[in-house]
Protein backbone atom coordinates (compact mmCIF):
# COMPACT_ATOMS: atom_id res chain seq x y z
CA UNK A 1 0.00 0.00 0.00
CA UNK A 2 1.29 3.64 -1.02
CA UNK A 3 0.92 5.79 1.91
CA UNK A 4 1.45 9.48 1.82
CA UNK A 5 1.67 11.52 5.06
CA UNK A 6 2.13 15.70 4.51
CA UNK A 7 3.28 17.07 7.56
CA UNK A 8 3.91 13.63 8.89
CA UNK A 9 7.58 14.87 10.50
CA UNK A 10 5.84 15.51 14.26
CA UNK A 11 4.83 13.39 16.89
CA UNK A 12 1.93 11.50 15.43
CA UNK A 13 3.41 11.36 11.89
CA UNK A 14 6.92 9.72 13.26
CA UNK A 15 4.19 7.35 14.95
CA UNK A 16 2.24 6.78 11.51
CA UNK A 17 5.36 6.30 9.37
CA UNK A 18 7.28 4.31 11.51
CA UNK A 19 4.38 1.63 12.33
CA UNK A 20 2.75 1.33 9.00
CA UNK A 21 7.06 1.40 7.11
CA UNK A 22 6.79 -1.68 9.67
CA UNK A 23 3.93 -3.61 8.08
CA UNK A 24 5.71 -3.14 4.86
CA UNK A 25 3.52 -0.39 3.09
CA UNK A 26 5.14 2.07 1.21
CA UNK A 27 5.51 5.74 2.80
CA UNK A 28 6.18 9.13 2.19
CA UNK A 29 6.12 12.04 3.94
CA UNK A 30 5.72 15.38 2.78
CA UNK A 31 7.92 17.97 4.53
CA UNK A 32 8.58 21.39 4.99
CA UNK A 33 11.83 20.52 5.97
CA UNK A 34 12.92 17.28 4.11
CA UNK A 35 16.30 15.11 5.46
CA UNK A 36 15.04 11.75 4.49
CA UNK A 37 15.30 9.35 1.32
CA UNK A 38 11.01 9.19 1.77
CA UNK A 39 10.57 12.77 2.27
CA UNK A 40 9.36 15.09 -0.33
CA UNK A 41 9.22 18.96 0.33
CA UNK A 42 6.39 21.06 -0.09
CA UNK A 43 5.02 25.39 1.38
CA UNK A 44 1.93 23.66 2.71
CA UNK A 45 -0.11 26.18 0.65
CA UNK A 46 1.06 25.91 -3.00
CA UNK A 47 -0.12 22.93 -5.60
CA UNK A 48 3.25 21.84 -6.83
CA UNK A 49 5.80 18.88 -8.25
CA UNK A 50 5.17 17.29 -4.26
CA UNK A 51 1.50 16.73 -5.35
CA UNK A 52 2.89 13.67 -8.48
CA UNK A 53 3.20 11.47 -4.95
CA UNK A 54 -0.85 11.64 -4.02
CA UNK A 55 -1.13 10.51 -7.95
CA UNK A 56 -1.53 6.78 -7.59
CA UNK A 57 -1.29 6.34 -4.21
CA UNK A 58 -3.85 4.48 -1.50
CA UNK A 59 -4.02 6.68 1.03
CA UNK A 60 -3.09 10.14 2.21
CA UNK A 61 -3.06 11.27 5.92
CA UNK A 62 -2.90 14.64 5.90
CA UNK A 63 -0.84 15.91 9.27
CA UNK A 64 0.00 19.29 8.67
CA UNK A 65 -0.49 22.04 11.13
CA UNK A 66 1.55 23.78 13.35
CA UNK A 67 1.69 22.84 16.69
CA UNK A 68 -0.58 23.29 19.56
CA UNK A 69 2.36 23.51 22.26
CA UNK A 70 2.75 27.31 22.11
CA UNK A 71 1.32 30.43 23.83
CA UNK A 72 -2.32 31.20 22.47
CA UNK A 73 -1.22 34.48 21.20
CA UNK A 74 -3.72 35.98 18.34
CA UNK A 75 -0.17 35.76 16.12
CA UNK A 76 -0.19 32.08 16.98
CA UNK A 77 -3.53 31.43 16.52
CA UNK A 78 -3.65 32.68 13.43
CA UNK A 79 -0.52 30.88 12.30
CA UNK A 80 -2.36 27.79 13.52
CA UNK A 81 -5.44 28.19 11.94
CA UNK A 82 -4.05 29.54 8.52
CA UNK A 83 -1.44 25.85 8.57
CA UNK A 84 -4.93 23.74 8.90
CA UNK A 85 -6.81 25.11 6.46
CA UNK A 86 -3.90 26.19 3.94
CA UNK A 87 -2.38 22.63 3.99
CA UNK A 88 -5.89 20.84 3.79
CA UNK A 89 -6.96 23.17 0.76
CA UNK A 90 -3.92 22.25 -1.06
CA UNK A 91 -4.12 18.72 -0.31
CA UNK A 92 -7.84 18.65 -1.39
CA UNK A 93 -6.39 20.50 -4.66
CA UNK A 94 -3.92 17.97 -5.03
CA UNK A 95 -6.01 14.89 -4.73
CA UNK A 96 -8.96 16.89 -7.06
CA UNK A 97 -6.19 16.88 -9.92
CA UNK A 98 -5.06 13.22 -9.55
CA UNK A 99 -5.26 11.13 -12.45
CA UNK A 100 -5.43 8.23 -10.47
CA UNK A 101 -7.01 9.40 -6.65
CA UNK A 102 -6.69 7.66 -3.29
CA UNK A 103 -9.48 5.53 -2.20
CA UNK A 104 -9.15 7.30 0.85
CA UNK A 105 -8.23 10.48 2.59
CA UNK A 106 -7.73 10.56 6.83
CA UNK A 107 -7.56 14.47 7.72
CA UNK A 108 -6.18 15.25 11.06
CA UNK A 109 -8.85 16.78 13.47
CA UNK A 110 -9.45 17.39 16.78
CA UNK A 111 -11.35 16.14 20.33
CA UNK A 112 -11.07 20.44 21.05
CA UNK A 113 -14.15 20.41 18.20
CA UNK A 114 -16.25 19.32 21.34
CA UNK A 115 -17.61 22.10 24.25
CA UNK A 116 -15.84 22.37 27.14
CA UNK A 117 -18.14 20.13 29.89
CA UNK A 118 -18.19 17.93 32.94
CA UNK A 119 -21.59 15.80 32.69
CA UNK A 120 -21.78 13.67 29.99
CA UNK A 121 -19.48 12.48 27.01
CA UNK A 122 -18.93 13.71 23.73
CA UNK A 123 -19.48 11.33 20.52
CA UNK A 124 -20.24 11.71 16.90
CA UNK A 125 -24.15 11.74 17.04
CA UNK A 126 -24.83 13.44 20.59
CA UNK A 127 -21.64 15.36 21.25
CA UNK A 128 -21.77 19.56 21.60
CA UNK A 129 -19.92 21.52 19.68
CA UNK A 130 -17.97 24.02 21.55
CA UNK A 131 -17.96 27.80 21.43
CA UNK A 132 -20.24 29.02 23.02
CA UNK A 133 -19.79 28.02 26.78
CA UNK A 134 -20.07 30.16 29.30
CA UNK A 135 -17.25 30.87 32.25
CA UNK A 136 -14.08 30.05 29.77
CA UNK A 137 -11.90 32.14 28.41
CA UNK A 138 -13.18 33.65 24.93
CA UNK A 139 -10.07 32.71 23.03
CA UNK A 140 -11.73 29.08 23.58
CA UNK A 141 -13.58 29.68 21.08
CA UNK A 142 -10.87 30.09 18.63
CA UNK A 143 -9.52 26.42 18.87
CA UNK A 144 -13.08 25.32 18.25
CA UNK A 145 -13.19 27.20 15.29
CA UNK A 146 -10.06 26.30 14.35
CA UNK A 147 -11.36 22.78 14.37
CA UNK A 148 -14.83 23.50 12.46
CA UNK A 149 -13.00 25.14 9.53
CA UNK A 150 -10.34 22.56 9.52
CA UNK A 151 -12.83 19.84 8.78
CA UNK A 152 -14.67 21.82 6.60
CA UNK A 153 -11.81 22.46 4.36
CA UNK A 154 -11.30 18.62 3.68
CA UNK A 155 -15.53 18.16 3.41
CA UNK A 156 -15.83 21.01 0.67
CA UNK A 157 -12.97 19.40 -1.11
CA UNK A 158 -14.20 18.64 -4.74
CA UNK A 159 -12.94 14.37 -4.49
CA UNK A 160 -16.12 12.32 -5.10
CA UNK A 161 -13.73 9.24 -6.09
CA UNK A 162 -12.44 9.24 -2.42
CA UNK A 163 -13.45 8.65 0.94
CA UNK A 164 -12.48 11.05 3.51
CA UNK A 165 -12.69 10.84 7.23
CA UNK A 166 -11.76 13.51 9.93
CA UNK A 167 -9.95 12.14 12.77
CA UNK A 168 -11.09 13.89 15.97
CA UNK A 169 -8.36 13.03 17.73
CA UNK A 170 -7.35 13.04 21.46
CA UNK A 171 -4.25 13.08 23.12
CA UNK A 172 -2.29 10.47 21.17
CA UNK A 173 0.35 9.21 24.00
CA UNK A 174 3.59 7.49 22.99
CA UNK A 175 6.74 7.07 25.05
CA UNK A 176 8.57 9.34 22.03
CA UNK A 177 10.75 12.20 23.18
CA UNK A 178 8.96 15.28 23.47
CA UNK A 179 5.71 14.17 23.21
CA UNK A 180 2.91 15.29 25.74
CA UNK A 181 3.44 11.62 27.40
CA UNK A 182 6.75 12.81 27.85
CA UNK A 183 6.12 15.88 29.49
CA UNK A 184 3.40 14.54 31.59
CA UNK A 185 5.41 12.28 32.55
CA UNK A 186 8.31 14.68 33.65
CA UNK A 187 6.18 16.45 35.78
CA UNK A 188 5.09 13.33 37.62
CA UNK A 189 8.73 12.26 38.33
CA UNK A 190 9.55 15.79 39.65
CA UNK A 191 6.31 15.46 42.05
CA UNK A 192 4.70 18.06 40.15
CA UNK A 193 1.88 15.55 38.97
CA UNK A 194 -1.44 16.57 40.96
CA UNK A 195 -4.51 17.96 40.48
CA UNK A 196 -4.68 21.01 38.09
CA UNK A 197 -7.46 23.42 39.27
CA UNK A 198 -9.26 20.89 41.28
CA UNK A 199 -8.67 18.29 38.50
CA UNK A 200 -12.42 17.86 37.86
CA UNK A 201 -11.50 18.26 34.37
CA UNK A 202 -11.98 15.48 31.75
CA UNK A 203 -8.81 14.05 29.78
CA UNK A 204 -9.64 12.34 26.89
CA UNK A 205 -6.15 10.27 25.35
CA UNK A 206 -5.88 7.28 23.07
CA UNK A 207 -2.54 5.17 23.37
CA UNK A 208 -0.46 5.30 20.09
CA UNK A 209 -1.05 1.87 19.28
CA UNK A 210 -4.44 1.93 19.65
CA UNK A 211 -3.97 5.24 17.48
CA UNK A 212 -2.54 3.54 14.72
CA UNK A 213 -4.86 0.41 14.53
CA UNK A 214 -7.58 2.88 14.15
CA UNK A 215 -6.45 4.42 11.41
CA UNK A 216 -5.94 0.95 10.12
CA UNK A 217 -9.17 0.29 10.60
CA UNK A 218 -10.66 3.28 9.18
CA UNK A 219 -8.45 2.46 5.94
CA UNK A 220 -9.86 -0.76 5.73
CA UNK A 221 -13.68 0.45 6.08
CA UNK A 222 -14.89 1.52 3.64
CA UNK A 223 -18.46 2.35 5.02
CA UNK A 224 -17.28 4.50 7.10
CA UNK A 225 -16.71 8.59 6.29
CA UNK A 226 -17.13 11.93 7.86
CA UNK A 227 -15.63 12.67 11.67
CA UNK A 228 -14.96 9.73 13.77
CA UNK A 229 -13.18 10.31 17.68
CA UNK A 230 -10.10 8.73 18.14
CA UNK A 231 -10.34 8.88 21.46
CA UNK A 232 -9.85 5.22 24.41
CA UNK A 233 -13.74 4.92 25.74
CA UNK A 234 -12.18 5.54 29.32
CA UNK A 235 -11.56 9.25 29.69
CA UNK A 236 -11.14 10.31 33.13
CA UNK A 237 -10.89 13.87 35.52
CA UNK A 238 -7.36 14.86 35.03
CA UNK A 239 -6.90 14.04 38.89
CA UNK A 240 -7.56 10.50 38.46
CA UNK A 241 -5.12 10.41 35.10
CA UNK A 242 -2.57 11.94 37.20
CA UNK A 243 -2.91 9.79 39.78
CA UNK A 244 -2.81 6.72 37.89
CA UNK A 245 0.64 7.94 35.64
CA UNK A 246 2.67 8.69 39.20
CA UNK A 247 1.29 4.94 40.41
CA UNK A 248 2.98 3.69 37.20
CA UNK A 249 5.94 5.27 37.69
CA UNK A 250 6.39 4.85 41.40
CA UNK A 251 5.97 8.31 42.54
CA UNK A 252 3.57 8.56 45.97
CA UNK A 253 2.91 12.04 45.62
CA UNK A 254 1.79 14.89 42.91
CA UNK A 255 1.69 18.71 43.96
CA UNK A 256 -1.25 20.16 43.52
CA UNK A 257 -1.95 23.40 41.57
CA UNK A 258 -4.01 26.16 41.73
CA UNK A 259 -5.48 27.97 38.06
CA UNK A 260 -2.88 30.62 38.71
CA UNK A 261 0.14 28.44 39.09
CA UNK A 262 -0.88 26.37 35.72
CA UNK A 263 -0.66 29.70 33.79
CA UNK A 264 2.72 30.27 35.33
CA UNK A 265 3.73 26.57 34.46
CA UNK A 266 2.23 26.99 31.01
CA UNK A 267 3.93 30.44 30.63
CA UNK A 268 7.58 28.81 31.29
CA UNK A 269 6.28 25.73 29.06
CA UNK A 270 5.39 28.43 26.30
CA UNK A 271 2.33 26.28 26.18
CA UNK A 272 -1.15 27.37 27.03
CA UNK A 273 -3.74 26.52 30.14
CA UNK A 274 -6.77 25.59 27.32
CA UNK A 275 -4.44 22.35 27.26
CA UNK A 276 -5.06 21.70 30.38
CA UNK A 277 -8.08 22.88 32.15
CA UNK A 278 -10.48 22.47 29.47
CA UNK A 279 -12.61 19.48 30.22
CA UNK A 280 -12.76 16.94 27.07
CA UNK A 281 -14.53 14.36 27.73
CA UNK A 282 -14.78 12.12 24.68
CA UNK A 283 -15.59 8.63 23.64
CA UNK A 284 -15.40 6.66 20.35
CA UNK A 285 -19.10 6.06 19.41
CA UNK A 286 -18.25 5.49 15.91
CA UNK A 287 -15.59 2.90 16.23
CA UNK A 288 -17.64 1.17 18.97
CA UNK A 289 -20.22 0.47 16.94
CA UNK A 290 -18.25 -0.57 14.40
CA UNK A 291 -16.71 -2.95 16.08
CA UNK A 292 -13.23 -1.69 16.56
CA UNK A 293 -11.79 -3.38 19.77
CA UNK A 294 -9.87 -1.22 22.21
CA UNK A 295 -6.16 -2.87 23.01
CA UNK A 296 -5.87 -0.36 25.63
CA UNK A 297 -9.27 0.78 26.74
CA UNK A 298 -8.31 2.01 30.45
CA UNK A 299 -5.76 4.25 31.48
CA UNK A 300 -3.88 2.49 34.50
CA UNK A 301 -3.13 -0.22 32.26
CA UNK A 302 -1.82 1.73 29.45
CA UNK A 303 -0.20 3.98 31.84
CA UNK A 304 1.77 1.38 32.75
CA UNK A 305 2.17 0.05 29.22
CA UNK A 306 3.72 3.28 28.28
CA UNK A 307 6.18 3.84 30.89
CA UNK A 308 7.46 0.24 30.76
CA UNK A 309 7.99 1.20 27.10
CA UNK A 310 9.74 4.15 28.57
CA UNK A 311 11.87 3.19 30.53
CA UNK A 312 13.52 0.77 27.63
CA UNK A 313 14.04 4.19 25.40
CA UNK A 314 15.52 5.55 28.29
CA UNK A 315 18.17 2.63 29.21
CA UNK A 316 18.37 2.29 25.32
CA UNK A 317 19.47 5.74 25.27
CA UNK A 318 21.39 5.96 27.95
CA UNK A 319 24.09 2.98 26.64
CA UNK A 320 24.12 4.94 23.51
CA UNK A 321 25.30 7.75 25.02
CA UNK A 322 28.08 5.22 27.52
CA UNK A 323 28.91 3.89 24.34
CA UNK A 324 29.79 6.82 22.34
CA UNK A 325 31.28 8.40 25.48
CA UNK A 326 33.67 5.56 25.23
CA UNK A 327 34.33 5.67 21.53
CA UNK A 328 35.23 9.62 22.15
CA UNK A 329 37.38 8.48 25.09
CA UNK A 330 39.29 5.87 23.02
CA UNK A 331 39.97 7.97 20.29
CA UNK A 332 41.44 10.57 22.78
CA UNK A 333 43.69 8.64 24.36
CA UNK A 334 45.10 6.67 20.86
CA UNK A 335 46.11 10.12 19.25
CA UNK A 336 45.36 11.58 16.21
CA UNK A 337 45.91 8.81 13.05
CA UNK A 338 48.52 8.84 10.45
CA UNK A 339 48.06 11.68 7.49
CA UNK A 340 47.38 10.43 3.94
Amino acid sequence: MKVVLPGGTGQVGTILARAMAAAGHEVTVVTRRPARAHDIGWDGITLDRWAAAIDGCDVVINLAGRSVSCRYTAENQRAMMASRVDSTRVVGEAIAAAVRPPRVWLQMSTATVYAHRFDAAHDEATGVIGGSEAGVPDYWAYSVEIAKNWERAQAEAPTPATRKVALRSAMVMSPDRGGVFDVLSRLARLGLGGPVAGGAQYVSWIHDEDFVRAVEFLIARDDIEGPVNLASPGPLPQRDFMRALRTAWGVPVGLPATRWMAELGAFALRSDTELLLKSRRVVPGRLRTAGFAFAHPEWERAATSLVQRARLVRAASGRARESSGATAQATTRSGPGPEN
